[in-house]
């Protein structure tokens, strides 16, 4: 293939990209290992030294892991680019298929189909042996491959009709504001998974029920009617059955909206603890966090959308990436598959810092909102048991920590609840 300024700009990207991850992922190593065998002070009376020590194993061997996929999927993007694996992909499937609408959305699943292979050991690995190692694991085999058709079918479910529908448009009525039509159809379709998610695809994979336990409900009750949030239910999760690591979370808006505890959290927490991670998740509702976020997806959705038009016609796009689409055929699925595969991971990673501050800012607002609706120790307290459950480390290196990390590292965020509690 011919070398060009475009070839080269994503060469760069990729690289840097790559040597950025290793950097920032040896310098949380080694702030890791530098003290994992001294509890910092604030936590020294509520967490062992053994525990610290396991949740620094923990990390280092995740660390490792994802050091291992980057590479992979390195290698992958390279082989479907410059050493010609999409091009190759794309001649074999345009003579086995004669539609040019469905020889194109077997192409985007085509590549989706391979990035699913190759990512599927490492999610072996992380289920079955690294989490395994440190008792969280709690799925078995047969639980991991009925998870995996039902996921790999519900993609399907999704993604063939939508593309089926992009390539439909794009065939008859391709012209200058052809991806805002589609940009309008993708935040609408968006809407409604976010909508219908939580009602009827969560249930697919976990058992919602109904909280069941009256001192806790009158709790709740009380926190809800001081924070003026009309709450109809609380849902507990049985997130045992896969992991033992316990969370809570908002989800879904309107009236499919939901607070859902993890049935791990609440073995693992007192009533009032439960109370004060509650008011944390309000805390998210009332500073309109969710529609902030619905917002910004919005916003970016809407730049690559218009990036893909920019790009779509451009020979020089295809050409730099190696990619050498045959004279005639479509080009809306290779062009898809590029920017989805290629271009959005690598001109987005840089944007990672960013999202991460946003998102801890949040986390801020959250515990400020908590702190006033409950009590800020409480929530210190809960805070501290899941960082020890989780094997959370509390000693992560400041400089991945701000380009990571959707939460303030542990001491920073127990100091701010001390702060304003």
């Amino acid at each position: 293939m011919t070398i060009t300024s475009f070839t080269i700009i994503f060469i760069v990207l990729l690289v840097s990209q790559t040597l950025m991850q290793f950097y920032l992922s040896s310098r949380q190593v080694k702030a890791v290992s530098l003290h994992k065998d001294r509890v910092p002070p604030e936590f020294a009376h509520k967490i062992s030294l053994t525990s610290h020590q396991r949740a620094a194993k923990y990390t280092i061997a995740h660390q490792r892991v994802f050091l291992l996929e980057v590479l992979v999927d390195v290698a992958l993007l390279l082989g479907l680019t410059l050493f010609g694996g999409l091009t190759w992909i794309n001649t074999q499937l345009s003579m086995l298929i004669s539609s040019p609408i469905w020889y194109q959305i077997a192409l985007v699943l085509s590549v989706f189909a391979i990035s699913t292979v190759i990512s599927l050991p490492f999610s072996l690995y992380r289920t079955f042996v690294l989490e395994a190692s440190f008792g969280f694991n709690r799925m078995t085999p047969g639980l991991f491959v009925m998870d995996l058709i039902k996921s790999t079918l519900l993609s399907l479910a999704i993604m063939v009709p939508l593309l089926y529908g992009v390539f439909v448009f794009l065939e008859n009525f391709y012209g200058p504001n052809w991806w805002i039509w589609i940009w309008a159809s993708f935040i609408f379709f968006t809407m409604i998974l976010m909508f219908i998610g939580p009602k009827f695809i969560m249930p697919l994979f976990n058992k919602f029920t109904p909280l069941d336990n009256p001192e806790l409900q009158e709790r709740i009750q009380a926190l809800a009617k001081r924070a003026n949030f009309g709450l109809k239910e609380l849902f507990v999760m049985d997130g045992s059955k896969r992991s033992s690591h316990g969370n809570a979370f908002f989800t879904g808006f309107g009236k499919n909206r939901r607070i859902v505890f993890f049935d791990t959290l609440l073995n693992k927490l007192t009533p009032p603890e439960i109370e004060a991670v509650l008011a944390h998740e309000l805390g998210h509702f009332k500073h309109k966090h969710i529609l902030k976020r619905i917002v910004m997806s919005v916003v970016i959705s809407f730049i690559f959308f218009a990036a893909l038009d920019y790009f779509m016609d451009k020979t020089w796009f295809y050409a730099g990436l190696g990619v050498f689409p045959g004279i005639g055929q479509p080009i809306f699925g290779i062009a898809i598959v590029l920017f989805s595969v290629v271009i959005l991971p690598i001109f987005t990673f840089w944007y990672t810092p960013v999202s991460s501050f946003l998102s801890r800012k949040d986390e801020f607002e959250a515990d400020r909102y908590a702190a006033s609706q409950s009590n800020a120790n409480d929530l210190i307290s809960a805070l501290v048991k899941l960082y020890d459950d989780n094997a959370a480390t509390l000693t992560p290196d400041n400089l991945h920590s701000a380009f990571y990390d959707s939460h303030p590292p542990a001491s920073v965020r127990i100091q701010h609840l001390k702060t304003v509690g």
